[in-house]
């Protein structure tokens, strides 16, 4: 019988690290900009309503789970005018793409670490929320590790939630409990 591979979970110590990395790696590379990474945490509550940019994706294999990329609105300006080289004062879909873009950059980086673990991921589209007094959450009780940047006199957070996917054979909708089925 083929022995079967056990994947382990990585610590917040590793996540961090491919986290920092990444986004150092990217921020300074595209942008030419110092990021200063601050003390990682784990988040398990829904964070308090904000204003700004937050970029999500998606990660899908054994191991599922969302990353994110949040910061304010001037910041989101500043980095984008430093990545497409044009001057961008307000939000438009320019930054919005850009940030997109950013965080696809961060995450996918992130996902390229941690697959030689956890085993291959599929990555999502971006999706980018623009606002004043909204908030983000996941459904269910799930740990986030946060990673704070310290980035042009702002904050930069990158954000990761990963967990091992569903047994295979259990198609449910998140949110939703299994369904039963009775054979008459």
């Amino acid at each position: 019988m083929a022995e079967v591979e056990t994947k382990t979970a990585l610590t917040q110590a590793e996540l961090s690290g491919f986290i920092t990395t990444s986004t150092t790696e990217v921020v300074s590379m595209m942008m030419g900009v110092e990021i200063v990474p601050s003390e990682s945490f784990v988040q398990t509550v829904a964070t308090a309503p904000a204003s700004g940019i937050v970029s999500l994706v998606g990660l899908a294999g054994d191991w599922v789970g969302t990353g994110s990329v949040s910061c304010s609105a001037s910041l989101a300006c500043r980095l984008s005018s430093l990545m497409l080289m044009a001057e961008y004062p307000a939000v438009n879909e320019e930054v919005l793409d850009a940030i997109a873009e950013l965080t696809n950059m961060i995450i996918g980086n992130v996902k390229t670490a941690v697959e030689e673990r956890l085993g291959p991921m599929g990555l999502s589209v971006p999706t980018v929320i623009f606002g004043r007094n909204f908030q983000t959450r996941s459904s269910g009780s799930h740990e986030w590790i946060v990673v704070p940047f310290q980035c042009e006199g702002e904050l930069l957070h990158v954000q990761l939630c990963l967990m091992p996917s569903r047994e295979t054979g259990q198609t449910t909708r998140p949110g939703f409990p299994m369904p039963h089925v009775l054979s008459v």
